[in-house]
Parts: C-alpha cells; sequence; structure tokens
C-alpha cells in the first residue's frame, strides 16, 4: 500500500509504507535525542522525569512527605505526564485546522507506543490510545487525577501515584523507605537521602529565574520552563526559593509572575514552541 506524499509538476509522487516506517522511527529518534539533549548534567547524573522532579521540590526532606495541605500536587503530577510525554514525541496535540481552535480544546492525540523506560508514563499513553474520541489536554490532567463524575471514566485513573515515584527515586538513591506513627494509623515516608541531588535541582531553579535568567521563556531550557510551571501548579515552587535572601526572593517571585502572566495562546505560535507544553501549562494558568 502506498500513499501520496506530495505533487509535484503534476506528476504524484509515492512513498512506500516502509519509507513511512522508517521516517516514522527517524522522527522518534530525533524526539528522544531532543529528550536526552535537554538533560542538565553530565552522564552520571542521577536523572529524573519531570514529575519525580515536582515530587521531590514537595518532599520534606526529614520526614519524608509531601504537606498534608498540599491538594494541587495530585493534578499537578499529571499535568508532567502528559508534558514528559510530548517531550518524548509519544503524544501531540491535534493540527490546528482552519477554525484555530484554541489550545484547550484541540485533542490530544496518540502518536507512539513504544517503551518510554517508566511503567507511569507507559501506562498513561496505552490509556491514551485506547481512547475513542481523542480528549483534550485539560480533561486527561482530570481523568489520570481521578476527577470526575463519570463512573465509567475512573478507569482512567492512575492510582498511587505519589507512592510509586517515591519508589522509582529509592531505586535511584535520591530515597530511602521508612514507617512513621502518626498516632492512629502507621504512614510509608521517603526521606531523603541523596540531598545533594535535590539541591542541585533547586539551585537549577533558582539560577533559571535569577542568574540565568533570559527575559524569554523560549529562550529557556523548556523541561526548565515547564518544571517551573508545574511545580508552581503543583504548590511547592516556593520549596525552591525558601532559601534565598528576601532581595533575591522578590526577584525570583517577581520573575515567576512574569512567566505565569503570559498568552499560552500566543507563545504557542512563536517558532520551536511545543504545543503539548503550551496545552498543559493554558490548562493550569486559565
Amino acid at each position: 500500500m502506498t500513499s501520496i506524499s506530495q505533487r509535484s509538476s503534476g506528476l504524484v509522487q509515492r512513498k512506500t509504507a516502509a519509507t513511512v516506517s522508517a521516517e516514522s522511527r527517524e522522527n522518534e529518534a530525533e524526539n528522544q535525542n531532543d529528550y536526552e539533549d535537554e538533560d542538565v548534567g553530565d552522564s552520571k547524573e542521577t536523572r529524573l522525569t519531570l514529575m519525580e522532579e515536582v515530587l521531590l521540590l514537595g518532599l520534606k526532606d526529614r520526614e519524608g512527605y509531601t504537606s498534608f495541605w498540599n491538594d494541587c500536587i495530585s493534578s499537578g503530577l499529571r499535568g508532567c505526564m502528559v508534558v514528559e510525554l510530548g517531550f518524548r514525541g509519544r503524544v501531540e496535540l491535534e493540527k490546528i485546522g482552519m477554525r484555530r481552535k484554541s489550545l484547550l480544546n484541540r485533542k490530544l492525540l496518540y502518536k507512539s507506543d513504544s517503551p518510554t523506560g517508566d511503567v507511569l508514563l507507559d501506562e498513561a499513553i496505552k490509556l491514551i490510545k485506547e481512547t475513542e474520541p481523542p480528549e483534550t489536554v485539560q480533561t486527561w490532567i482530570e481523568l489520570l487525577s481521578g476527577e470526575t463524575w463519570n463512573p465509567m471514566k475512573l478507569r482512567y485513573q492512575l492510582r498511587n501515584v505519589r507512592e510509586r515515584l517515591a519508589k522509582n527515586m529509592v531505586e535511584k538513591g535520591v530515597l530511602t523507605t521508612e514507617k512513621q506513627n502518626f498516632l492512629l494509623f502507621d504512614m510509608t515516608t521517603h526521606p531523603v537521602t541523596d540531598t545533594s541531588i535535590k539541591q542541585r535541582l533547586i539551585k537549577r531553579v533558582q539560577d533559571a529565574v535569577l542568574s540565568r535568567w533570559t527575559n524569554d521563556p523560549h529562550r529557556m531550557d523548556r523541561r526548565m520552563l515547564a518544571l517551573i510551571y508545574l511545580a508552581h501548579a503543583s504548590d511547592v515552587l516556593e520549596n525552591a526559593f525558601a532559601p534565598l535572601s528576601d532581595d533575591d526572593y522578590e526577584i525570583a517571585m517577581k520573575r515567576v509572575r512574569e512567566l505565569l502572566d503570559l498568552d499560552p495562546e500566543v507563545e504557542v505560535m512563536k517558532s520551536g514552541a511545543n504545543d503539548t507544553m503550551w496545552a498543559v501549562i493554558a490548562s493550569f494558568i486559565k
């Protein structure tokens, strides 16, 4: 079977299915290389996903759990999943089309289900692949969080995400596992063991809005840009700014507010913008 690829000088040029498949694999490899190139640090440094970085920012070092008052991190972690899948070329937004749909109205489409190396991401892409008709980014964040009144859609919820992410970081040597007694119940906690990794993460976040501030989101490392937005949506960003002096704290928060005031609909139209990332950002700040 062949597919028409383009018309030139009245001649129909065709690509074989094998050629299309080869190009698909090549594009996927390029997306994976983009993901690898964006990681900060040398190859020996422990690599964390966006979900793990957001959770690590939210964890109390000694206690090993997030604030009991934080009711935002659940949806924030699901937003991280969608962005990560977009960065790795596993999902994409539907094309704008003639009617120029807004980011919040464009559907999230399955692109590839090749393994990512992360069980949670693979589970998420499997759900997205099987769903017809496609849903929007905002709807997927709600479904993966279990925030739906439709009992038929509860099967889309990814459960125990924080615990599973913490176990991943235990395997990477970043956290450890303990049991703590809270009078009426025992709870599994995950104190930070390798504080150097967390300190490097905090330093990177601080530098992004201080010494390395570019005043242009499109000149920033896009993983760091996504991390800042998603850490704010998860209500853990201020944890990274807590060690700063009062003056630096004010500057950092001022620049974060500048990012939050940007219009995703405008930013996504600029060269090199990642549609999926800006759709997730729009779902949290609109």
